[in-house]
């Protein structure tokens, strides 16, 4: 989903025009507020963003993006009739990942878009994917390689664990806290399920089960292997 906040009614419709018909899904707004309200109920995974706005300005909204966690990566073009160095300076020191200058051609503003979205989903590929010795996860595709040979047989308590110790490296996990991750305060078993857990998800790793290590007295913690 791609919004457009801009005040132009004519720019506006031509630039959704142009993206509907291009296989994005669009959806355009004149006033902040109304992009306000809409942004609370999604985040889309790019937005155009004119600076000259009614109501409140270009630069103001998108420093509050950037200050928020959920919109902080958000891919963001900013479009606008400035067109001195000056406002393309300021524009990207306040976050903005590109700058495109009115009048623009469609083919030009559509090669941007691309462009941004596809650095946008090898970022979040990276962030998402672990390659550990052996062991490569990707979270979001629930995708667990060992030695490039899929793991298909791990339960979804087990991946969740995996996930766990993956994005807390060399964090030591007590049973307790394990626990209260995975299966939540109110969970009535024992610790014993987490040790039952941890054997069958080393089992099922093979080569990589040796990465979950025991710390004795304490729990569980994934190790990184030494590199020759």
């Amino acid at each position: 989903m791609i919004y457009l906040l801009e005040d132009d009614s004519t720019i506006q419709n031509f630039v959704l025009y142009t993206l509907q018909n291009t296989g994005y899904e669009a959806e355009g707004f004149e006033r902040p507020s109304d992009f306000w309200r809409k942004i609370e109920e999604r985040v889309p995974d790019l937005l155009l963003l004119d600076i000259m706005l009614p109501e409140e300005d270009g630069i103001e909204i998108l420093k509050k993006l950037r200050a928020d966690k959920r919109t902080k990566k958000l891919p963001i073009i900013l479009l606008t009739a400035k067109s001195t160095e000056y406002d393309k300076v300021i524009g990207l020191d306040s976050g903005a990942d590109d700058y495109v200058a009115k009048p623009f051609s469609m083919m030009e503003l559509m090669s941007r878009i691309k462009a941004l979205l596809r650095r946008s989903e090898m970022t979040e590929e990276k962030e998402d994917s672990f390659k550990i010795g052996p062991l490569y996860v990707s979270l979001s595709k629930h995708v667990v390689k060992v030695n490039g040979e899929e793991v298909t047989t791990l339960t979804y308590k087990e991946f969740e664990l995996l996930s766990l110790l993956l994005q807390n490296q060399e964090k030591v996990f007590s049973r307790d806290q394990i626990l209260q991750s995975i299966w939540g305060y109110d969970f009535d078993g024992e610790s014993r399920t987490v040790d039952v857990h941890v054997r069958t998800l080393r089992q099922k790793l093979g080569d990589a089960g040796t990465l979950i290590e025991t710390v004795r007295g304490f729990g569980y913690k994934l190790g990184i292997p030494d590199v020759e």
